[in-house]
């Protein structure tokens, strides 16, 4: 009888990418709940309030379902984040029950200081909407890791256009993504606007044409572009990804705008500075095809550069609160958004900045 040749042993494609850029989006996603939980960081002394009081005060004291629906979507998130985390090492039924423990730490964490801060109160409430949003998020987690579409199609897509080690380049498109999805930033730009003076049955004021603006948008577009172009595999695609990132943003900003802006200010994130900024950032990014990888490396140096000097020291700052005569709504959360996104946007370059120098020697960022 002969013998069957052993077939070779099935190459799963590792995990170690994946969890990477899972631990790098979850970091991300603790450090945006502790600003909006904390902000404005200033004022701290104690109230005379003990964590035994936030507990046992009665529920939906001065509490809205808004204020529900906003806490349980805040933490789904983090559920689903950490709960994919632990689920790589774990059971389904550890990974939902260390999951949720982590957002009752988080949250209890968040309310206890809050203690401490005059313009925040703890709530009780807060605690068991934001642990309701982890179970739901640890809960989705568990139920599509095991998928084969989750699990392997996915990785593969993402492994054949940015290779590996790109965990943390991928995490800085999210986070530029993040920054300019908000309807109160203009497209790609930094200032927020501001309420123009509107008198009834004329015409809003014709707005000054900025190339200052115009010059920062393109800046903003090279900084991603030449990213993007460090991160695919193929140059070829970095224009066509920039060009759907756009698309994916200024219909994101359409939609925030339509649910949060009011009618008059829908279409004010787009004007012409950007749209010219946009143009000149594409033609750019199509001739930075033909440079070495050196060169889009010094690209990329000599744009964060440049927008960190024009938006710091030459164009105006503005407050975040400035925009919310625009907003339709009144919520204290439209302001810590704004704040949130602002932040965002600013520390993007120096985070672009961070990434270029370990990646100076032409290699992904080994952590």
């Amino acid at each position: 009888m002969t013998r069957q040749p052993a077939l070779p042993p099935r190459r799963e494609p590792p995990a170690a990418p994946r969890i990477r850029l899972r631990f790098y989006l979850l970091a991300t996603y603790v450090l945006f709940i502790v600003y909006v939980s904390l902000t404005p960081f200033s004022g701290w002394q104690d109230l005379g309030l003990s964590w035994q009081d936030v507990l046992t005060a009665p529920l939906l004291q001065t509490y809205t379902w808004f204020d529900a629906l906003i806490n349980v979507l805040a933490y789904l998130p983090f559920g689903l984040l950490l709960g994919l985390i632990l689920r790589s090492h774990l059971g389904a039924g550890w990974s939902v029950v260390l999951a949720v423990t982590g957002g009752a730490m988080l949250s209890g964490g968040m309310e206890l200081a809050q203690l401490y801060l005059p313009m925040r109160t703890g709530s009780n409430l807060d605690l068991l909407t934001n642990v309701g949003g982890t179970l739901g998020g640890a809960l989705l987690a568990v139920s599509i890791a095991p998928r084969i579409w989750f699990a392997q199609h996915l990785f593969r897509l993402r492994r054949r256009l940015f290779g590996s080690g790109n965990d943390f380049g991928l995490t800085l498109v999210a986070l530029w993504v993040f920054a300019q999805i908000n309807p109160s930033l203009p497209m790609l730009g930094n200032v927020f606007i501001s309420e123009v003076a509107r008198k009834p049955f004329l015409p809003p004021p014709p707005d000054i044409f900025s190339w200052q603006e115009s010059l920062a948008v393109t800046l903003n577009l090279l900084m991603l572009g030449s990213l993007l172009l460090m991160l695919l595999r193929e140059r070829r695609h970095a224009v066509i990804g920039l060009v759907l990132l756009l698309c994916a943003v200024s219909l994101t900003k359409f939609i925030a705008a339509a649910a949060l802006l009011k009618s008059w200010a829908l279409f004010l994130w787009l004007n012409s500075e950007a749209m010219l900024g946009i143009a000149a950032g594409l033609s750019l990014l199509a001739a930075a095809l033909l440079l070495s990888p050196r060169g889009v490396r010094s690209l990329a140096w000599l744009s964060c550069a440049a927008y960190l000097v024009l938006t710091h020291f030459v164009l105006d700052e503005s407050a975040p609160s400035s925009a919310l005569p625009l907003y339709q709504w009144r919520y204290l959360h439209l302001l810590n958004y704004n704040g949130l996104t602002q932040t965002v946007a600013l520390v993007f370059p120096f985070l672009l900045l961070s990434y270029l120098w370990h990646r100076r020697d032409g290699r992904g960022i080994a952590v």
